[in-house]
């Protein structure tokens, strides 16, 4: 018995092809399927170091500093939460006080040590 003959076929004998449903990148085929999407990068939250000191402020920092073992602007600015010119002015005043002494000097960087 021959095979029977489907009424949607094509009278060339082959069958129709069936469009493919959308995929979920819109339809896109091929390489701009996969496409790199740019990340927004890491947003760094913004410090709010006090700009100037008040008398609570410097009797903390006069207390704390001078205990450190390790004294630079960045660690006083950072710790106090003061800005870097202010954490300067605080450090040159604790040296003239002799409650700190310095071990390197230069124009970059201030290192300091407690004095006792």
């Amino acid at each position: 018995m021959p095979p029977k003959k489907d009424a949607k076929a094509d009278p060339k004998g082959k069958g129709k092809a069936k469009p493919k449903a959308p995929t979920e990148g819109g339809g896109k085929r091929g390489p701009k399927k996969n496409k790199k999407k740019w990340s927004k990068g890491k947003v760094k939250d913004k410090l709010e170091n006090k700009v100037i000191l008040d008398k609570n402020t410097y009797s903390k920092i006069s207390k704390d500093i001078p205990t450190m073992k390790i004294i630079t602007v960045s660690s006083v600015s950072e710790r106090m939460k003061v800005n870097g010119s202010v954490a300067r002015r605080v450090i040159r005043d604790l040296q003239k006080q002799n409650l700190i002494k310095p071990v390197t000097v230069s124009h970059a960087q201030l290192i300091y040590t407690r004095a006792k």
